[in-house]
Formats: C-alpha cells, structure tokens, sequence
C-alpha cells in the first residue's frame, strides 16, 4: 500500500505498523503524528496515510522544514492550499492577524496591500512589534512571514487601494480578502470586486469592536462570491475602540473562510 512519510509517497507492506515504519527510517525520532495528530502509541497503518517524523531540538533541512510545517494539517489539505492565492487589502488589526495565519496554513501565494506606516496607536490589536514603528506595514508584516514560513510567496504592495486601481492590485489572486477599517473604504473594495471582478471571492468584515460576546461575531454568505464577517452592529466608535481579541476573532473567521472556499467547503453551516 501506499502511504506519505515526512511528505513523500512510499510503498509499504499492508500490516505494516507505525513504530516499525520508524525503526525503519526514522529511529532516533521522538515526535511521531500520525494523519495531523501527535501520538504515543503504535497504530496500524492504513492506505494514504500521512506520517511525519520529527527528532526534537535537531535543525531540519529546507526541504524537511517546510514538511514539518504542514504535518499538523488534516491530510489533503496542503495539496490545495499550496496552489491558492489570497489577496489582503490592509494589513492592520484584521490583516496582519489574517495573513500569518494564512503563511501558517501555507497558502502558495499572498498579495499584501497598504499604505500606512506601524506606530505605536497600532500595537493594541495589531501583529507588529515595538521594533517595527516607523516601518511599513508592507514591509514590517513581510520581515514577519519570513519568520513563520518562508517557503510560500509574498508580494507587497505599498498603495492606497481605490476603485481605479483594485482590479490591477489583485489581477493575480483567486480571493480577496477586505480589512480595512473605514467604512467608504470597505463598500468600495466589494462593491468594485463583486461588480468588475465577478471570478473572484471576497470576504469582507464589518462590526468588530469593544469586547462584545464572542458568539455575536458570524460568517455569512452574502452571494455566491461574497462572504461577510462580523455582528454588524459595533462599530469602532468614541467609547467603543478596537481590540485585539474580537480583531483575531474576526481575523480567524475570515482566514477560515479561505481555507474553506480552497478547500471547495462554499457553505456556512
């Protein structure tokens, strides 16, 4: 039968065992997951099965990195998602929580578009560090991505996105993901996107802030094509500011919402 070992399809006896593939392979390994789980005993294995071996405290090579990266993911998964492209209009208490969850997920390639600058108002909610003031957001979120996964593709883009220039900006992605924080700012991108660039998916989010229950924050499906997160009601306003929890509330939505479009899940359940 066959099975993914460490990412590569091999050929395996049918009883073959979990520990017995490892003192094959694998024998000074210390961490074993078995189809995106950790486990600690032995489990027969199955066809199509994904194994991944890891020595804890050992340096993997490139190649191996990026394997361990994705071992946790449900089996199947990676396929797709390395293939996805995913534009992300602002890259503030939304976006940036948005795109790392996305390098995480190891979505192939990611357009990222703002033109504001970190400072210091930002770092309530935002992903960024103090080491980052001054800094692009472009630039500031890219030296992060780098960090977390720097197998998957990232273009920056420092441009303040209107309507004569979003069908350029993201000519190149498959779903576009809105998280500004103006209202305007917000209509226009899926407005523009649901209107000129009708192929593509957009998930936008509106009523994120103070510290409202959790449950209030929902993902509904507008359209066919159109995605909206939030609770519609609390919005950013003199007593009511933004924080970082229903930000990554919301951020998680929306990055879930992607995930499951690429993985053909179209439905809000």
């Amino acid at each position: 039968m066959n099975i993914y070992m460490n990412e590569k399809e091999i050929t395996v006896k049918d009883d073959k065992t979990l520990f017995e593939l490892r003192n094959e392979y694998h024998e000074t390994s210390d961490i074993w997951i078995y189809n995106g789980f950790p486990v600690k005993s032995d489990q027969k294995l199955n066809e199509n099965d994904h194994v991944f071996f890891i020595k804890r405290g050992v340096i993997p090579s490139e190649e191996e990195f990026e394997q361990a990266l994705v071992s946790r993911h449900t089996p199947g998964v990676h396929e797709l998602v390395k293939k996805a492209s995913v534009g992300i209009a602002g890259l503030g208490g939304l976006g940036s929580n948005i795109a790392i969850m996305l390098a995480r997920l190891g979505v192939g390639k990611l357009v990222l578009v703002d033109f504001d600058v970190v400072e210091p108002s930002n770092l309530n909610r935002q992903q960024y560090f103090i080491k980052h003031l001054g800094l692009l957001k472009t630039d500031a979120i890219k030296q992060i991505l780098e960090e977390v996964n720097p197998f998957i593709e990232v273009e920056i883009v420092n441009q303040y996105v209107d309507k004569s220039n979003v069908n350029e900006i993201f000519s190149d992605v498959e779903i576009i993901v809105e998280a500004f924080d103006g209202a305007e700012s917000k209509a226009m991108l899926v407005n523009t996107v649901l209107h000129d660039m009708k192929e593509k998916y957009i998930i936008a989010a509106s009523g994120l802030a103070g510290y409202y229950s959790n449950n209030t924050i929902q993902t509904k499906r507008i359209t066919d094509k159109f995605y909206l997160v939030g609770d519609d009601v609390s919005e950013a306003k003199p007593g009511s500011g933004l924080m970082a929890p229903r930000a990554a509330l919301a951020a998680a939505h929306q990055a879930n919402t992607v995930l499951r479009i690429v993985m053909g899940e179209l439905e809000v359940e």
